[in-house]
């Protein structure tokens, strides 16, 4: 049943980038299931109103963003702020990083992650 904040545009948007992932962003995935076992259920590519997080934790209400270039551009900024803001309105924590922490300092992004989804983790992590 769809949600009705969510428009078919956007939801067949978010259809065709989980098919489409970036490197960076298969990366990141790999990284998020790793926390599966500890209880963390994050959603590749989940629409929340008009925008659609990269991965998303729903019942945690932590937000991971995976930014490539195009959010190094004047408009790619303000598109951001914009975005945060309607999700911090939502309640939602948003974490970011760039392709490059996600694929050059792996272990700096899961130790970051961890850190904000230790509180909703049903089991510690070693």
């Amino acid at each position: 049943m769809p949600h009705s904040n969510i428009t078919p545009k956007t939801r067949e948007r978010a259809k065709r980038l989980r098919r489409d992932l970036t490197k960076a962003e298969t990366a990141m995935w790999s990284m998020l299931r790793d926390l599966r076992p500890y209880g963390a259920r994050f959603r590749r590519e989940t629409p929340i109103g008009p925008y659609i997080a990269d991965f998303a934790w729903l019942s945690a209400r932590l937000v991971v963003e995976v930014d490539g270039d195009s959010h190094e551009t004047a408009h790619g900024r303000e598109h951001d702020l914009q975005r945060d803001r309607f999700l911090g309105n939502q309640g939602f924590k948003v974490l970011r990083f760039d392709n490059d922490q996600v694929l050059d300092g792996p272990h700096y992004v899961f130790v970051e992650i961890q850190k904000q989804a230790a509180p909703f983790l049903k089991k510690p992590i070693p």
